[in-house]
C-alpha cells in the first residue's frame, strides 16, 4: 500500500491516533466557530450549573455569581476563538488541513479503510472489500449476531423505561438511582458496532467494538459498574493482574517469597472472541454469587436480585447497528 500515499501524507499518519492537528477551530470561518463555541459553552455551563445548584452545593439558580461565571466563560471562548494566529502557525494549521483532506480523498478513490489498530496505538491502512471480508469472517465464526429485521430501539427503550419505573414503585431502588439510570428518551440511539484490526495477530483478525454511549441501557450499565467495581477491586486485588507492569510487579513479590525457582512453568493462553461466547446467565449467577459470598446481600441499597435484573436488561437488551442492519 506504500505507493498509495505521498511522503507528506506518511509522515502525518506516522503521527499516530493520538495526534491533535494544530488550531483547528482557527481557521474555520467565523460561523462556524460561532457555532462551536455557542455548543461547548453551553455543554460546560450546564455540567457546572446542576453540579453547583444540587445537593450539597444548593446554590441558587438565578444567582448572581452563575450568571458571572457563565459570561465569563464565553468571554473566554471568544478571546481564545478569536485572537489571531502568528502567521507560521497559521500557515503549519492550513497544511496540516489540507494534508488530512487529501488523506481522506486518497482513501476514498482507493476504496482503502483507515482504522485504529487493536492494542498498537498506530493506524492501519487496508483495502476496504479486504477489511470486509475479515468481518464477515468473525461474523460466520462465532455466529453470535442476527439480522433483525425490524428496528427495535423503541422496544428496548420501553422495557427498560419499564423495568425502572417497576422497580421504583416496588422501592427496590431509590429516587436518585432511579434517575441516574433512566435514559433520555431524545437522546438514546442503538450502539454502533465497529471492528479495529488486530496487527498483533497471525492474519489480523479484526475485534469488535461496540459504542454505547447512548444506548438505552448505558445508565444503567455506568451505574453497576460505578457501585460493584470499587467491590471487585477491594476483593481481588491481591489476585488481579491488569496489565504488564502489574504482572511484573507480582513475579518481584512472587521472586522475594524464594517461590521463582529455575522449574518453575509459565503457562500463557488467549481467549478468543470472549464477549460473544460468555454465556449470559451464569455470568449473572457468578456476579450475584460473587456479591453474596463477600457478604453483600445489597450493594447502595439495591437488593441483590434487582441488580440481577438491571444486569440482565443490559446483557440481553444488547442490540447494535453495523453497516446500515440492525444486529
Amino acid at each position: 500500500m506504500s505507493h498509495q500515499f505521498i511522503k507528506r501524507q506518511w509522515n502525518h499518519l506516522s503521527l499516530g491516533p493520538s495526534c491533535i492537528r494544530l488550531n483547528q477551530s482557527a481557521i474555520r470561518p467565523r460561523k462556524q466557530q460561532e457555532i462551536l463555541i455557542k455548543k461547548e459553552h453551553k455543554n460546560i455551563d450546564q455540567k457546572v450549573v446542576h453540579h453547583l445548584t444540587s445537593q450539597p452545593n444548593n446554590i441558587p439558580v438565578k444567582s448572581r455569581i452563575l450568571k458571572t461565571y457563565s459570561d465569563d466563560l464565553l468571554n473566554y471562548f471568544n478571546h481564545s476563538y478569536f485572537s489571531p494566529l502568528t502567521y507560521k502557525n497559521e500557515i503549519q494549521a492550513l497544511e496540516q488541513a489540507r494534508t488530512a483532506l487529501s488523506i481522506r480523498r486518497k482513501l476514498k478513490k482507493s476504496n482503502l479503510i483507515l482504522r485504529v489498530t487493536d492494542k498498537g496505538h498506530n493506524f492501519y491502512i487496508g483495502s476496504a472489500i479486504e477489511f470486509d471480508k475479515k468481518v464477515q469472517k468473525f461474523f460466520q465464526d462465532t455466529n453470535a449476531f442476527v439480522i433483525l429485521e425490524e428496528n427495535p430501539f423503541n422496544e428496548i427503550l420501553d422495557k427498560v423505561i419499564h423495568l425502572l419505573n417497576r422497580l421504583h414503585g416496588k422501592k427496590l431502588i431509590l429516587r436518585w438511582q432511579y434517575n441516574k439510570m433512566m435514559p433520555d428518551r431524545t437522546k438514546s440511539e442503538l450502539a454502533h458496532l465497529y471492528f479495529n484490526p488486530k496487527t498483533h495477530k497471525d492474519g489480523i483478525p479484526v475485534r469488535p467494538i461496540e459504542n454505547t454511549m447512548r444506548a438505552p441501557t448505558t445508565n444503567i450499565s455506568n451505574f453497576l459498574d460505578e457501585i460493584i467495581r470499587p467491590i471487585f477491586d477491594n476483593k481481588c486485588s491481591t489476585t488481579a493482574i491488569i496489565d504488564s507492569a502489574s504482572l511484573i510487579k507480582e513475579l518481584d513479590k512472587y521472586a522475594k517469597r524464594g517461590l521463582l525457582k529455575s522449574s518453575t512453568l509459565f503457562c500463557t493462553f488467549d481467549i478468543r472472541n470472549l464477549y460473544t461466547m460468555l454465556p449470559q446467565q451464569e455470568a449473572l449467577n457468578i456476579l450475584v454469587e460473587f456479591l453474596h459470598v463477600h457478604g453483600y446481600r445489597k450493594v447502595k441499597g439495591v437488593p441483590l436480585d434487582t441488580i440481577r435484573k438491571l444486569a440482565s436488561i443490559v446483557l440481553e437488551q444488547n442490540v447494535c447497528v453495523y453497516d446500515k442492519k440492525n444486529l
